[in-house]
């Protein structure tokens, strides 16, 4: 057996195209603000690819970088500022922030209806309680990718390594609301392969190289690797060995091309998913 590729590339092409089609027909151009605060390479990157995927795809995005040295007040007072701006429908400050500052405080200073990263308490017990809102991106785009494979949920038995705030835990609420059955595995679980071979579904998110090998994976699993490693040559890789697993798991995403397109592709969704709420107000 041979797994079938998971495209994450093809699969965020299709929704953005949705996202140009359904941005167009709304009547307004859903706005998305992006904070950046101090010189980090990796999140200047980001940053502009976030920017760039808004104006390519019919949303609006105002680009706001400041010093490292900035106050949090100031950074408070600015997204206060943005909340009240009806030409915005999303805000997103770039982490990681300089040590001043304290992440939770921004993350609550920013009004959920506008939290597209989903990351909030309030926007978190919105997904434990099975309310409508804002999804963290991450695992929005793991749901899309294990979507396309045409996989009824229902009953199955989903394993999650790791128990982040932003992907394993709302991972899992994600995938209880599509009725699987749901184990979550961590770096105090005893036994990870045991559980991980039982598993119809498996989710890796725990940023190490080879935690899911092929003698792991249950024949025909899907395998959603969330993992952004680098191995011995410098070669970006995930958390599963891609070159074994694929002969055993029936649904493999790769690294990269797999869920790494996604997130950016549901940050659009969610910006164009608040601009829709906004106007249903």
């Amino acid at each position: 057996m041979t797994a079938q590729l998971i495209d994450g590339v093809a699969l965020s092409k299709t929704l953005r195209g949705q996202v140009a089609e359904r941005a167009a027909r709304l009547g307004l151009k859903p706005g998305l603000a992006v904070i950046l605060v101090g010189d980090d390479p990796a999140s200047a990157v980001y940053v502009r690819n976030k920017v760039k995927a808004c104006h390519e795809h019919g949303l609006h995005s105002v680009f706001e970088k400041y010093e490292a040295t900035l106050p949090e007040a100031a950074l408070l007072a600015r997204i206060a500022a943005l909340n009240a701006d009806p030409a915005i429908h999303g805000i997103l400050v770039q982490m990681p922030l300089p040590r001043h500052i304290d992440a939770q405080k921004v993350i609550a200073a920013i009004a959920t209806e506008k939290d597209v990263d989903g990351f909030s308490v309030l926007s978190a017990g919105e997904l434990a309680s099975g309310l409508p809102g804002l999804r963290p991106c991450t695992p929005y785009g793991c749901m899309k990718l294990i979507e396309s494979t045409g996989v009824d949920l229902r009953g199955r038995h989903a394993v999650v390594i790791g128990r982040s705030n932003t992907v394993g835990k709302p991972m899992a609420l994600m995938l209880l609301q599509a009725n699987a059955t749901v184990t979550v595995c961590h770096s105090a679980t005893a036994d990870l392969a045991h559980h991980v071979r039982q598993a119809d579904v498996v989710v890796a998110a725990v940023g190490r190289r080879n935690t899911v090998t092929a003698g792991m994976v249950k024949p025909g699993a899907i395998v959603i690797d969330v993992g952004m490693n680098r191995n011995d040559e410098g070669k970006l890789c995930g958390d599963v060995d891609f070159a074994a697993v694929k002969d055993v798991a029936g649904w493999i995403t790769p690294v990269p091309g797999g869920v790494g397109p996604m997130t950016i592709t549901m940050l659009l969704v969610n910006t164009l998913e608040a601009a829709e709420r906004t106007l249903r107000r």
